[in-house]
C-alpha cells in the first residue's frame, strides 16, 4: 500500500487516520520513508476521489502544502499528461533539516506517478506568489490554517486562476464524524467569502466532506 487516507467513525473499510494508539510513534514520517507504514493522507477516501476529479485533464495545478504527498499523489495521476504540478511548500517544520523525512517521503509518494512534470517550490506561499505568471486550472490551497493565512493565499493566488478554473480549499467545511470545527480558519474563512457572496465572479462547485470547491465563472 503506497498510501492510507483518513477513515471516519462507522467506515468499514480504508486505511485508519495515523498510527494505532499503542504505537504513536509510527507517525512520524521516517517510519513511511523506512517503509514501517504506507504515506499518510489527511484526507478521505472521498476526498481523495475528489481531488482526482478535478485534476482530470488540467494543465497546470498548483497545491500549497504538500504534507506526505497524497493529495499531490492524486492530482498527477488524473491531470493531463503533459501537464505541471507545482508544489509549494517550505518543508521548515523538520526537526532534522538535513534529513526532512516528510519532504523525502513526499518526494518519493508524488513520484511513484510519472505522469507530466512536477515542480517543487520549497518557499513559503506568498514568497512563491511573487513574480507568478502561469495561469492555474486548479489551485488546492492547504497551507498553514489560520485565517489570516488562508485568506492570504486566497488573495495571492486567486487572480491566476483561469475562467473555468476551479479552487479547493481544504478543511473548510463542518461534517458529519470529521475532524473540522466551526473555529477552524479556512472554515471561517470560506463562510465569511463565499457562503455570503462576497467574491462575485465565483461559484460554489461542489462540497465533498472537509473540501470547499469553487469555480471561476467563464
Amino acid at each position: 500500500m503506497k498510501y492510507a487516507v483518513v477513515q471516519l467513525p462507522g467506515e468499514s473499510s480504508g486505511a485508519a487516520k495515523g498510527a494505532p494508539p499503542e504505537r504513536p510513534w509510527l507517525r512520524h514520517s521516517a517510519c513511511a520513508l523506512l517503509g514501517l507504514r504506507p504515506a499518510l493522507a489527511q484526507h478521505t477516501a472521498l476526498e481523495h476521489a475528489a481531488f482526482r476529479k478535478w485534476a482530470a485533464d488540467c494543465m497546470c495545478i498548483v497545491e500549497i502544502g504538500v504534507a506526505e504527498g497524497v493529495s499531490a499523489l492524486a492530482l498527477r495521476e488524473e491531470m493531463a499528461e503533459d501537464a505541471t504540478l507545482y508544489l509549494i511548500d517550505p518543508f521548515h517544520l523538520s526537526r532534522i533539516p538535513p534529513l526532512n523525512f516528510v519532504k523525502r517521503v513526499a518526494q518519493r509518494t508524488v513520484n511513484s506517478s510519472l505522469r507530466g512534470k512536477v515542480v517543487w517550490i520549497e518557499k513559503f506561499s506568498q514568497d512563491a506568489a511573487r513574480g507568478w505568471k502561469e495561469s492555474i486550472d486548479l489551485i488546492l490551497i492547504d497551507g498553514d490554517h489560520a485565517e489570516a493565512s488562508v485568506e492570504r493565499d486566497w488573495q495571492d493566488w486567486s487572480r491566476f486562476v483561469r475562467p473555468g478554473g476551479a479552487a479547493i480549499f481544504h478543511d473548510a467545511r463542518v461534517f458529519d464524524n470529521g475532524w473540522t470545527t466551526p473555529n477552524y480558519g479556512p472554515v471561517k474563512l470560506v463562510d465569511r467569502l463565499f457562503r455570503s457572496g462576497g467574491a462575485p465572479g465565483w461559484t460554489i462547485a461542489e462540497e465533498v466532506h472537509s473540501l470547499f470547491v469553487i469555480q471561476r465563472n467563464k
